[in-house]
C-alpha cells in the first residue's frame, strides 16, 4: 500500500526472560510493561540500524481524524523537551548516520542507522524522541501548512491520485480507504491538544516493537533498552483495537477521473487477501505472473510487443485486514482504451488458462530473489523483524513464506485469479482526450 509518512528516528527496550528466536543471531523480548525488543547480530558490515514500529495508522482513523498518524510522528521529531530538530539531526549526522520516518495502514515507523560503535548513542537520541516530544504548538501549525502543500502535490500527481481513488473505491467505508497524509478536512481539525492526545494514546509499550540489526553486542543493546523504556507505565486500560468488518466486495464498477495528465493512468484489481490468510502466496505469485519485472504479462505483451504502455506493473502490499491486488498501466491519452481491453484481456486469459509450468517457475524465483534481496541489509532486516511482530505472523513467516511460494500450482494460480479478479473494479484518470 506505500501511501507516505514523513521523517525521524527509532526505539530500543528490554530484558525479562528473552525468547529465543529459531534464528540463532535472534534474540526476541518482552518487558513487563509490555514492550518488545527484537535484536539481531550481523557482522557484515561495522552498521546498525534500528526501527521503531507503532500500532498507529490508517486501521485507527476515521474520515475526521485522517492523516493523524502520520502528523503525530512529523511533528515528534521537529524537537524533544531537550533539544530541537536540528540539534537532533546534528547529533545522529555525527555518528555516520541517518534518521527518517515512513508508515503505511498497520503502522508508524521511526527508524534511524549509524555506524555500528554509536549504537548506545544512537538508541539513548531515540528515546529521547519516543519518551520526550515536544509537541509545540508553533510546530503543529507549520507542520499543517506543510502537510497540506503535500496533500495538494499528491492530488495534482495523476498517478498518485490515481491509486488513491481506487483505495477509496475498493475499500468504500473501510479505514484503509483513507489517505494516510489526511485530507484538506481533517487536516484543519488537527491542533496541538489532537497530536498530543494521539501520542499518548499510541505511544504505550504494549503497541511498540523495537527492531535493532546489526555489529551490535546483543547483551548490552538489551540492557541499555531495558534501561531506557523499561520504567514506561503500562497502560490496557483504552481499548483501542477494534474489529473492523471487512470491506464489501465491490461490483464490477468503472470510474473515469478526468484530469490534465501526459499519460493516462489505468488501475484494475479488488480486494485479495490480508497477509496472514492461506491463499497470500498464491495471489503474490498471481500478481508476478502478471506483473513482476519485465517478464511479467504486463510488461512483456502491453507494453514490449503492443507498445500500449510505458509502465506495466503490479502491486499487492502485505496488510494486516483484506488487501488490494492492483494492475496498473501508464499509457498514452490516444491508446487508452486500447491498453484498457489488452489489460481485461490478459486478466480473462489467466483465469481461463493455467500458466505454464516454466512461467510459473519463473514467477516464483522472481518473487523469491526479490525478497532475498530487499532483506539484505539491516535497515530492512530491522523493518521485517519489528513489522512482521506488529501484524503478530511472528519470527518464522519468512520461512513459511517461502515454503507457501514453491507450494502454489498453477491450478492455485488460476484458482486465486477467479476468485479476487472475478468483479475487477477500474479507475482511468486522464485527460479528456484519453476517451
Amino acid at each position: 500500500m506505500k501511501r507516505i509518512l514523513a521523517a525521524t528516528l527509532v526505539l530500543a527496550l528490554v530484558l525479562p526472560a528473552a525468547a529465543a528466536s529459531p534464528t540463532d543471531d535472534v534474540r526476541h523480548t518482552r518487558l513487563a510493561n509490555g514492550f518488545t525488543v527484537i535484536v539481531r547480530r550481523s557482522d557484515v558490515a561495522p552498521v546498525v540500524a534500528l526501527s521503531l514500529v507503532v500500532r498507529m495508522g490508517t486501521r485507527w482513523e476515521t474520515p475526521e481524524t485522517a492523516g493523524i498518524s502520520n502528523f503525530v510522528d512529523a511533528v515528534m521529531v521537529k524537537g524533544t523537551t531537550r533539544r530541537s530538530g536540528a540539534e537532533l539531526a546534528e547529533a545522529v549526522a555525527g555518528f555516520g548516520g541517518r534518521l527518517s520516518a515512513s508508515g503505511d495502514a498497520d503502522y508508524s515507523e521511526i527508524r534511524a542507522a549509524a555506524l555500528s560503535r554509536f549504537w548506545r548513542e544512537l538508541l539513548g537520541l531515540t528515546a529521547e524522541l519516543a519518551l520526550e516530544p515536544k509537541l509545540a504548538p508553533e510546530e503543529v501549525d507549520r507542520e499543517r501548512e506543510f502537510v497540506l502543500s503535500r496533500v495538494q502535490r499528491r492530488r495534482d500527481s495523476a498517478a498518485s491520485r490515481a491509486f488513491d481513488e481506487f483505495y477509496a473505491l475498493v475499500y468504500g467505508a473501510h479505514p484503509y480507504a483513507l489517505p494516510t497524509l489526511g485530507t484538506q478536512t481533517s487536516l484543519a481539525r488537527i491542533d496541538a491538544a489532537a497530536v498530543r492526545a494521539r501520542y499518548r494514546a499510541f505511544y504505550r509499550p504494549d503497541r511498540m516493537v523495537l527492531a535493532v540489526s546489526g555489529q551490535v553486542p546483543v547483551d548490552d543493546v538489551v540492557a541499555e533498552a531495558q534501561r531506557l523504556f523499561g520504567g514506561m507505565p503500562s497502560d490496557s486500560s483504552a481499548a483501542l483495537d477494534v474489529a473492523h468488518p471487512a470491506p464489501t466486495p465491490p461490483s464490477s464498477r468503472r470510474r473515469v477521473i478526468e484530469q490534465a495528465a501526459q499519460q493516462t493512468q489505468i488501475l484494475v484489481g479488488g480486494l485479495a487477501p490480508a497477509l496472514d490468510d492461506p491463499d497470500y502466496a498464491a495471489v503474490k505469485v498471481l500478481s508476478t505472473v502478471l506483473g513482476g519485472g519485465m517478464a511479467g504479462r504486463l510488461f512483456s505483451e502491453l507494453r514490449d510487443k503492443r507498445a500500449l504502455a510505458y509502465t506495466a506493473t503490479s502491486y499487492y502490499e502485505p496488510v494486516k485486514e483484506p488487501g488490494v491486488l492492483v494492475l496498473y498501466l501508464g499509457t498514452a491519452p490516444a491508446t487508452a482504451g486500447q491498453a484498457e481491453q489488452a489489460l481485461l484481456a490478459e486478466i480473462e486469459r489467466i483465469k481461463r488458462e493455467t500458466v505454464p509450468p516454466a512461467e510459473l517457475a519463473r514467477a516464483k524465483r522472481y518473487l523469491l530473489g526479490r525478497y532475498a534481496m530487499d532483506r539484505r541489509t539491516s535497515e530492512r532486516l530491522a523493518w521485517y523483524l519489528a513489522f512482521y511482530d506488529v501484524e503478530g505472523v511472528g519470527g518464522q513467516y519468512p520461512e513459511r513464506y517461502r515454503a507457501a511460494v514453491d507450494a502454489v500450482s498453477a491450478a492455485d494460480v488460476q484458482r486465486v485469479a477467479m476468485k479476487y479478479l472475478a468483479t475487477p473494479v477500474t479507475v482511468v484518470l486522464g485527460p479528456r482526450a484519453s476517451r
